[in-house]
């Protein structure tokens, strides 16, 4: 049982960076590959403005909107190697791009379905993004991955001085899973579309 998953964990860190670097890759090459835009390829260029568009959907982004790169993160908050991520990589990029106008982040939501608690803390990090605390509850979720549940994610939002009842009713009726499921499933068109 535990070799099973430690198998699952494997593959599923394998499938999110594969995601995490794809998206990178496909949305960097044309960006500094000045050649391409001026040499007159309009419809590339535009088909990856598009590209970028459709990835980013609406969601929550950190840095400059003029940025030369947009870097889309597709994120399960109950993942450990998520969390790593977000503690070991994250930060430095931040500092070093994000912080400085290169680089874009946008943050997209990829709850697995065998981590229980994944999902509502994706919709709590929604619900903290209507009062302008998405990157706050975000730091907050990955830095207490081990205590994500309901309680927990109310907790958080109370720690954040968000009104509660606004946030709870938002956690509460699920308004923002279909926005997460969508997310879940841009992920899988993006991971298909580079295979």
């Amino acid at each position: 049982m535990v070799k099973n998953n430690t198998n699952v964990w494997k593959i599923t860190t394998i499938v999110l960076a594969v995601l995490l670097i794809a998206a990178i890759v496909a949305i960097m090459i044309p960006k500094t590959n000045k050649n391409l835009f001026d040499s007159g390829n309009v419809n590339i260029a535009e088909d990856v403005k598009q590209k970028n568009q459709q990835l980013s959907d609406n969601d929550p982004s950190k840095g400059d909107k003029k940025a030369p790169i947009v870097m889309i993160e597709f994120s399960d908050f109950q993942c450990p190697f998520c969390a790593k991520f977000y503690s070991e990589t994250y930060k430095q990029i931040e500092t070093d791009y994000i912080n400085t106008g290169k680089v874009r982040i946008v943050f997209r939501d990829l709850p697995l379905s065998f981590h229980e608690n994944a999902q509502k803390a994706a919709e709590a990090a929604e619900c903290a993004n209507e009062q302008g605390k998405f990157w706050e509850m975000h730091d907050k979720l990955f830095e207490n991955q081990q205590a994500l549940e309901i309680n927990d994610l109310k907790k958080y939002a109370s720690d954040l001085n968000l009104d509660a009842t606004k946030f709870n009713n938002c956690l509460d009726t699920g308004k923002y899973a279909s926005e997460i499921q969508k997310d879940a499933a841009d992920a899988e068109v993006a991971r298909q579309s580079k295979s």
